[in-house]
């Protein structure tokens, strides 16, 4: 069984196809996120995006804000206006005639990046902040971490997403996540910390044994892992 992976991103739309056990068959495609980035727009860059994937069974999607039973709720990095309530899965399916699943882009990346042994959570550096809580293996229902208030004013997104990266730099933005590894550590007692997304690379801080850099690549294989039960 082959499964069409969409990595719906605040900068950048990506896709490839996995084959079961998660190994990629087939070369990433890439493009901008349209603008303005609308259900409609969104969907008609995926359409010609994948339009040269042949051979695929099942789609997965991870998209940047709440889902719930494939239903957009809130797209902070795109508009969630525009978004909210919108079936996302159900027009995913329609558009490329497969079934689909569409989850939080930093639960996707969770499955395929997670060992599976105890409790651990994954966070993502990009655009905005994504985060992730797996026990076993199993995901856990998803919070928006990233809009919960860190500082009078901000919260995780605007406090360590890009936008404060290029405006304040590496060695202040390092500052800032120390900050902020230091409340997750305390609040969610993890036994591993992943950390990825494309920003991961800009950290200079020492990390304990249990906070591991991720392979971005990795976080594909959750586009396999989400079907795996079926």
């Amino acid at each position: 069984m082959n499964i069409l992976t969409i990595d719906i991103g605040g900068s950048h739309i990506k896709a490839t196809i996995l084959d079961g056990d998660g190994n990629q068959v087939a070369d990433y495609a890439r493009m901008p996120t349209p603008q303005p980035p609308t259900p409609m727009n969104v969907l008609d860059l995926i359409k010609e995006l994948v339009k040269n994937f042949k051979g695929y069974e099942k789609v997965s999607a991870g998209f940047p804000g709440y889902v719930r039973d494939g239903v957009v709720k809130t797209a902070p990095n795109l508009d969630t206006a525009a978004w909210k309530d919108f079936p996302l899965q159900t027009n995913l399916s329609v558009l490329l005639s497969r079934p689909a699943k569409v989850v939080n882009d930093a639960d996707l990346q969770g499955i395929g990046i997670a060992s599976g042994k105890g409790l651990e959570m994954v966070i993502t550096l990009g655009t905005g902040v994504g985060t992730a809580l797996l026990k076993d293996g199993v995901l856990l229902p998803h919070f928006e971490i990233a809009h919960h208030p860190v500082k009078t004013g901000k919260d995780y997104d605007e406090y360590v997403g890009e936008k404060a990266y290029q405006k304040k730099g590496k060695e202040h933005w390092n500052y800032r996540m120390e900050k902020v590894f230091a409340i997750l550590k305390t609040v969610f007692n993890y036994d591993r910390l992943y950390i990825s997304g494309g920003n991961a690379k800009n950290l200079t801080m020492s990390l304990d044994d249990n906070m591991i850099i991720a392979n971005n690549r990795e976080g594909i294989k959750g586009g396999a892992r989400l079907w795996a039960k079926e």
